[in-house]
């Protein structure tokens, strides 16, 4: 069995943003050489994460704003975790949206459904954050 590592970097100009990865998980993929096995993408930052879901900007306005009705930003007294950050909000964005996703490699392809999409979704921004991209299998 083949293992394979890689980190994928980001740093978003904005709080909140939602980068689809799944052109850099399929390029990691064909670098490790690995037909068949499993992919592990995970969110290195507790306040970043990796989920799937259908790449529509529709979609993803309503999880904006979906997350912002469960937690909200502001104000930032609300949370007991804000005293020297302000990012408790992001903390329970992450929590929602999950740490990771768990792809199977077949035929050294993406096993994704058809509209499934890989997704970094960053809820404390504007500074360098990473995905770690684990590839096991033959």
């Amino acid at each position: 069995m083949k293992s394979y590592r890689k980190e994928l970097w980001f740093e978003l100009p904005t709080r909140r943003g939602f980068v689809n990865i799944t052109p850099q998980v399929a390029t990691s993929l064909k670098e490790s050489g690995i037909m068949e096995g499993i992919i592990l993408c995970n969110a290195m930052h507790i306040t970043a994460s990796v989920f799937i879901n259908d790449d529509e900007c529709g979609l993803h306005d309503d999880f904006e704003k979906w997350l912002e009705k469960l937690a909200p930003e502001k104000p930032y007294a609300q949370y007991q975790h804000n005293g020297y950050e302000d990012n408790a909000d992001a903390h329970l964005k992450r929590q929602i949206m999950g740490r990771e996703v768990v792809v199977a490699v077949t035929g050294g392809r993406l096993d994704l459904g058809p509209w499934e999409q890989i997704f970094y979704g960053e809820f404390d921004g504007m500074r360098r954050k990473r995905v770690l991209v684990k590839i096991i299998g033959e």
